[in-house]
């Protein structure tokens, strides 16, 4: 794989995908950028090619869609020269979770979990082979957090996390590096589609402020990185707590507490 392998960034149009764009760009990488957007894209593009002479494709997808999904697996699995996947498109709706529709909770969870299974899916066996590369999975604090009150997103951003441990213990001996970056609040797009004035929030961190430390976190080989968490002990001692768990989920019998009704 070249020094500075290709990176693909999904939802690349704006927000983080584009932030994260601009960084391997300035790093000196090629760029193959995928969202619904072109017209968006097209600029972005501009604007990078001029300001750092890289090479970048656009690739006009929208990830919901088997058709669209399955042309951008198939980059994945072919392009060698592909050694990055920044894997960011994601969305969210508004409302309870009785009061979305069906529908909508099923083209999000196309978007924020099949999306990003099926995209590592097609690249990892190539990384594997290779014996090197990346893929960074954006997922969210409320991946951790049932208790923000966004159940179906939360749940699609907690497959994200436990798929990207789980790739990071699979992928890491083999060479690949797999981080999950947990953002909070950001200012971004995503808060129109809920309904939300993100200019009305408090403690709304700014996109190129994340992505630069998720870049800190990413050269650091960090499996995790939380760039609003200000301790990081409170994550390692959350680790520690649930890998003290394991040993005693092993057992043949239940719990002394399940054996007696009350």
């Amino acid at each position: 794989m070249a020094a500075h392998p290709s990176v693909l960034v999904t939802g690349a149009s704006t927000g983080i995908g584009a932030a994260y764009a601009a960084r391997f760009a300035r790093r000196g990488h090629d760029l193959v950028l995928v969202a619904r957007n072109t017209a968006r894209m097209k600029a972005l593009a501009a604007r990078l090619r001029e300001a750092t002479g890289v090479a970048i494709e656009i690739v006009t997808a929208d990830l919901t869609q088997p058709a669209d999904l399955a042309a951008v697996e198939a980059r994945l699995r072919e392009d060698v020269r592909i050694g990055i996947l920044i894997n960011n498109a994601g969305t969210a709706i508004g409302g309870s979770f009785i009061e979305q529709g069906t529908e909508d909770v099923a083209r999000l969870l196309a978007l924020n979990t099949t999306a990003v299974l099926r995209l590592a899916s097609a690249i990892a066996p190539r990384l594997a082979q290779a014996g090197e590369g990346a893929i960074v999975n954006i997922g969210s604090v409320v991946g951790i957090a049932p208790e923000f009150g966004m159940t179906v997103y939360g749940a699609t951003k907690a497959f994200v996390l436990f798929l990207s441990q789980g790739l990071s213990l699979e992928l890491g001996p083999k060479g690949v590096y797999v981080q999950a970056v947990l953002p909070a609040a950001t200012r971004t797009e995503i808060w129109g589609h809920v309904g939300a004035d993100v200019d009305a929030m408090a403690g709304v961190m700014d996109v190129n402020e994340l992505v630069d430390a998720a870049m800190i976190g990413f050269d650091r080989r960090e499996a995790v990185t939380i760039p609003p968490l200000p301790d990081v002990e409170q994550w390692n001692a959350f680790q520690v707590a649930r890998q003290a768990m394991l040993p005693n989920t092993r057992q043949e019998h239940a719990a002394a507490r399940y054996r007696t009704a009350d």
